[in-house]
């Protein structure tokens, strides 16, 4: 039975989609979740999907709050993100600073949009239980309140959101890139090692060659320029941006613990006596700590 691979349907994710149009269904099937992460969690939990290629902040913050329903399996994407803070078209917020206070848009509770606004919050100071978030579902509905006012922002990648910038649906009044690789392989403990080893590994030659310099130079921007709609500037600055891991069965430990350290001070998960163990994180039959 192929796997049920979640995923968001993004650029980021274009070695994915390579894969599963050669792999024709044999060993996965892609299930599109377009909330995001939130959502991805959600559907492990569900048993809808049994591995998620999600964001790591809120796959790690799940973890440390208690989940059971994942464990990381694996690496996808090694280089930042970087969330912009989207306002509204009219809106009187003109910078970061300006949103102490109000009521941010998200897409879920445990979401990358809710994770990344309260590290937003520690670096600008503001207390996180004083933060109050609106749930909006996905990128349309934190669109529409951001314009008729019933939140002041909210936070998504940048190159996804600046089609709404460039058509002037929305207005970027900043930037906060994560302190760590954004996106991770997680799975439900009962889904199969061998099986998800060989996606890992195939997935891997699929990452390599996406991220050679050959099809960096060549393939990569007509191929997401037609998956996507992306225009040519976007995706070559997007590029310029971006790496993947060598190999996807490996997690480096710090990511996992300098991940923890940030939300930590953020307020987004509290560590326990003794503090928090790398490799309760992790499961040890499929992906090496480095």
């Amino acid at each position: 039975m192929p796997l049920r691979i979640g995923y968001v349907r993004e650029h980021f994710s274009s070695p994915l989609l390579q894969f599963a149009k050669a792999d024709e269904g044999r060993t996965i099937t892609l299930v599109e979740c377009p909330s995001g992460t939130g959502q991805l969690i959600s559907r492990l939990t569900k048993d809808e999907i049994d591995v998620a290629i999600a964001l790591t902040d809120p796959l790690i913050s799940g973890i440390a709050n208690g989940s059971q329903a994942y464990k990381l399996v694996g690496s996808f994407v090694a280089t930042p993100l970087n969330w912009a803070v989207v306002s509204g078209k009219d809106s009187k917020y003109e910078k970061i600073s300006d949103l102490k206070d109000t009521t941010i848009g998200i897409s879920r509770i445990g979401s990358g949009s809710q994770t990344m606004a309260y590290v937003m919050g520690f670096q600008q100071g503001w207390p996180s239980e004083s933060m109050k978030f609106q749930v909006n579902n996905d990128i349309r509905g934190l669109i529409n309140s951001v314009n008729d006012g019933t939140t002041s922002a909210f936070m998504w990648e940048w190159f996804t959101t600046k089609p709404w910038l460039d058509s002037g649906e929305v207005r970027f009044i900043g930037s906060v890139p994560t302190p760590w690789p954004s996106w991770l392989v997680a799975a439900q403990p009962s889904a199969d090692a061998e099986a998800l080893k060989e996606f890992l590994t195939t997935l891997s030659n699929y990452v390599r060659a996406f991220d050679s310099a050959d099809s960096r130079a060549t393939k990569n921007v007509e191929f997401i320029k037609s998956a996507f709609g992306y225009g040519e500037e976007d995706i070559k600055a997007w590029m310029k941006t971006v790496g993947y891991p060598q190999d996807c069965l490996e997690i480096p430990k710090n990511v996992i613990a300098e991940t923890l350290s940030v939300l930590e001070k953020a307020g987004v998960v509290k560590s326990p006596e003794g503090g928090f163990s790398v490799d309760n994180f992790v499961e040890p039959k499929v992906v090496k700590l480095t």
